[in-house]
């Protein structure tokens, strides 16, 4: 897409009149060097990241930050003998922000160091690309928002889908009403995970990792899973779980179907009115503590937006994952005259004949280097504020369920009798479980309270157990500035 549609909207908006507030940074030319720092060297930075400036014409990754040297080293020797240049290393990301030259940073860190890394580097000056879900808690957030704005900065967040042309055609195609109105969405992640493990002693931390580093914002404590490394995404303390890890891709993409326009467009905040969330975590008897199995239901104004996550294969004994109308993980939009694949590109009508479908692709990271060119944040396809809102839907859900309590079917039931679609959801996660016999009569399944989402202030009505979870926890001295004033 390289930001075609914002650009049309922002262009079809002044036409009409409307007031769009631009920022004012540098516009750099074509041949203009930019030089990244990229920090986080996991999968992701190096698989992604380096690979994606690094192949982009003018763009070269100078420095790389990681508390783990042995990773870092090795995401070194990769550059050097691909790319043919030396990079800098730097166990503490300050320092490489410190650096007057790098322009910008490439932040593939896990999702509890997103937030207070991403703002170190906009206060230093630096236009960020930031993996999603873009933040560990909602207020923090919209700090990053704050700092964005504050610092005059170009911050694009990882929800790559935005630059994907099928699927903005998909969505133009729905929205001009040619299967009718948009009855209700089901987003969907069957993505096969395994257990984390479970230690009878504290995981010992390599003298290679900096482990007070590597904690940051989170807290400073015993590992008792296998791995230090990925499986922190499984964990309350330093992870938001398959429904927000990978959830904020179909929510992403869903909530944009749904009508919002750019998000520096908007004038009102958008989100759902109310929210729910049933799941568990079951047979792993593991360490971690996220639901593996989860189902939740998003009550956007426009039409109800729901949420499901299968870990576990599709049965007892099977290699197969389960799936919904034939997709492991998508986003599918049922309307009053047929149904939409945003992920695989194709409409069909109510009788199942294919009526229309969508191709193209696009690069974000090709995106966010042309926006920091031009110095215009209208040009990129997923705007920090953008990402903002799309977690902070991710997190509902999540707080939800962490709120929740063990139930019986006849306790589940009556919470969302007067819902027949997320009912139909509710029938599969029962199926789910009874093929891998497991009892949801012994009051298994956690079933999270109904909480009422003040939408214009970012958190919940008249819950303080769930606000404190909105605020999130920040351990000494990486705490999150309050940027809002």
């Amino acid at each position: 897409m390289k930001g075609v549609t914002r650009r049309d909207f922002v262009k079809s908006s002044i036409a009409a009149g409307v007031a769009v507030a631009l920022p004012f940074s540098r516009v750099r030319g074509a041949n203009d060097r930019i030089l990244v720092g990229v920090v986080g060297l996991g999968g992701r930075g190096t698989g992604a990241h380096v690979p994606s400036f690094e192949n982009q014409k003018g763009v070269t990754v100078v420095a790389l930050s990681d508390p783990d040297r042995e990773r870092m080293g090795g995401a070194a020797k990769t550059i050097e003998s691909k790319y043919n240049h030396k990079v800098e290393q730097y166990v503490d990301m300050r320092k490489m922000f410190d650096r007057k030259d790098i322009d910008v940073i490439g932040n593939a860190t896990q999702n509890y160091w997103h937030g207070l890394s991403t703002i170190w580097a906009c206060q230093a000056g630096k236009d960020v690309y930031v993996e999603k879900p873009l933040s560990h808690y909602i207020w923090e957030g919209r700090q990053m928002v704050n700092a964005a704005r504050k610092y005059n900065r170009i911050v694009q967040c990882g929800t790559q889908r935005r630059s994907q042309s099928s699927v903005a055609e998909a969505i133009r195609w729905t929205q001009a009403g040619n299967l009718g109105s948009i009855k209700y969405i089901t987003a969907f992640a069957n993505k096969p995970r395994s257990s984390c493990g479970r230690r009878d002693t504290p995981l010992p931390i390599p003298d290679t990792i900096d482990y007070d580093l590597w904690c940051g914002p989170a807290r400073k404590v015993p590992i008792y899973r296998n791995r230090l490394q990925y499986d922190c995404s499984f964990d309350w303390n330093t992870g938001d779980g398959e429904s927000c890890n990978q959830g904020v891709h179909e929510v992403d993409v869903a909530r944009w179907c749904l009508g919002d326009p750019p998000a520096f467009l908007r004038k009102q905040e958008g989100g759902p009115r109310r929210v729910m969330s049933i799941g568990g975590r079951f047979l792993f008897n593991d360490a971690c503590n996220v639901p593996n199995t989860q189902i939740i239901y998003y009550d956007f104004p426009t039409a109800p937006l729901l949420y499901e996550v299968h870990n576990l294969r599709k049965a007892k004994g099977s290699n197969e994952m389960p799936a919904f109308r034939g997709e492991r993980v998508g986003v599918i939009v049922d309307c009053e005259g047929g149904s939409v694949s945003l992920y695989r590109g194709i409409a069909w009508d109510n009788e199942g004949k294919q009526v229309k479908s969508f191709s193209g692709g696009g690069d974000h990271f090709v995106n966010f280097i042309e926006a920091v060119r031009s110095g215009r944040r209208e040009h990129l396809n997923a705007e920090v504020l953008e990402g903002h809102l799309s977690t902070a839907v991710c997190h509902t859900g999540n707080i939800s369920y962490r709120l929740g309590k063990k139930a019986s079917k006849e306790e589940m039931r009556a919470r969302i009798q007067d819902i027949p679609i997320f009912n139909d959801m509710f029938n599969r996660l029962l199926e789910h479980l009874a093929a891998h016999e497991i009892d949801v009569d012994a009051r298994t399944v956690t079933l999270g309270p109904w909480l009422e989402v003040d939408r214009e202030n970012e958190c919940f009505k008249d819950d303080e157990q769930a606000n404190r979870l909105v605020r999130g926890f920040y351990r000494e001295p990486y705490v999150v500035p309050d940027l809002s004033g």
